[in-house]
Formats: structure tokens, C-alpha cells, sequence
């Protein structure tokens, strides 16, 4: 999977596997790649991500927010002022958004944590893949040296997939820790992965 971000005239490639980030020259990779454009969330941004935000959550399956959260509950934590905001655009706009945070505060600052979204009309085209690429960059560039995701539900296995193929390790099970709302009571996994071997 390619990908392009930021700014159109400073464009890179990244090319990615679960082991290493390595840059492409674009001349040569432009008539193979599948792109989107992945930059930092701007203010002008917050209606598309909130209706991503609505469609997942109200499901009910993956994340724990209440599927009736408020617009202004659900911007508040996805653009929290300790947390980096990005989004993923194609031709048709704004496609998916992710954030990245440390996941604790002080002596546990050093492993970030992160959360996505794509939204329901643009899945099955790479989309969550291009943007965990682009965050497991951008965390090892702010000097993250570990990803961990703390709730992670047993029946998404589109994510779980995605997160193995990415080098990420199930590292704890909580029994019956999610209210799925078709399938009741289900569990959640606790993943990690180091940094360090990204390059």
C-alpha cells in the first residue's frame, strides 16, 4: 500500500510493510499505488468527522461510545487537546480519520496509543490499512517507542487481521468486556507493538 501526505508540493511516498517504512521514488511507483492523501485535521474538518464518528459508533460493534453520543461529546474526544487528528482524503473528500496519543500520561508517555475510523461508503479499498501505516510513521517520528491498543473487540476481525499483518501481538484477553449489540457480551483483546524496528 502507497500513500501521499502532506502538503501537495512536498508530497513523499511511503512504501510499508510490517517490519520497516521505506521511502519510493513517485516518478516510478505513480502508475501502481492506490492513493489518498493523509494530513492533520483543520477545523473545517469537524462535520465530515463527526458523520464518520456517527456512522461506526452507532453500530454498536466496534467502539464502546454510546451509540446516541452528541456531536459535541464525540468532537470533544476526537479532537482533545492531547490528541493528534488526522484525516484521509481521496477524490470523493474526507474517506477516514485517525487519531494518535500517548497512551498514559508521565512515566508511560513513551507508548502511543490510536484509534480509527473509515467511513462505511469508502471500506474495502485500503483505506484503514493506508492510515495505520501513516500512524505507525508518525509515532516513531515523535519519538513513540510502542503502540498499544487497549480495546480491541474479538468479533472485529476485519481490525484484528489488520493489526497482526502490521506486527501488532494480542498481549491480554478481557472476558465479556464489550456489550456487542447483536452479539451480547463478547471480548476484548489488549494488542501491542514496539516501535523500534520501524525504519
Amino acid at each position: 500500500m502507497y500513500y501521499f501526505w502532506g502538503k501537495r508540493s512536498d508530497r513523499r511516498i511511503l512504501k510499508t510493510d510490517s517490519n520497516r517504512i521505506t521511502r519510493s521514488n513517485p516518478q516510478t511507483e505513480h502508475r501502481r499505488l492506490q492513493s489518498l492523501q493523509i494530513r492533520r485535521a483543520r477545523k473545517e474538518d469537524r462535520e465530515t468527522i463527526w458523520q464518520i464518528f456517527h456512522a461506526v459508533v452507532a453500530k454498536g460493534d466496534t467502539y464502546v461510545f454510546d451509540p446516541n453520543i452528541s456531536r459535541r461529546k464525540a468532537l470533544a474526544y476526537w479532537l482533545g487537546p492531547k490528541t493528534r487528528c488526522y484525516v484521509a482524503l481521496s477524490d470523493q473528500g474526507i474517506v477516514g480519520s485517525y487519531i494518535l496519543k500517548a497512551n498514559q500520561p508521565g512515566l508511560g508517555s513513551h507508548v502511543a496509543n490510536a484509534g480509527f475510523m473509515v467511513s462505511p461508503s469508502a471500506r474495502g479499498r485500503g483505506i484503514g490499512r493506508a492510515m495505520a501505516e501513516h500512524c505507525l510513521h508518525e509515532a516513531r517520528r515523535l519519538g513513540f517507542r510502542a503502540m498499544q491498543f487497549n480495546f480491541v473487540v474479538a468479533t472485529n476481525r476485519t481490525a484484528l487481521r489488520l493489526w497482526k499483518d502490521l506486527g501488532f501481538k494480542i498481549v491480554g484477553t478481557l472476558p465479556d468486556a464489550f456489550r456487542h449489540s447483536r452479539r451480547g457480551f463478547v471480548n476484548v483483546y489488549v494488542m501491542y507493538r514496539r516501535l523500534t524496528s520501524v525504519i
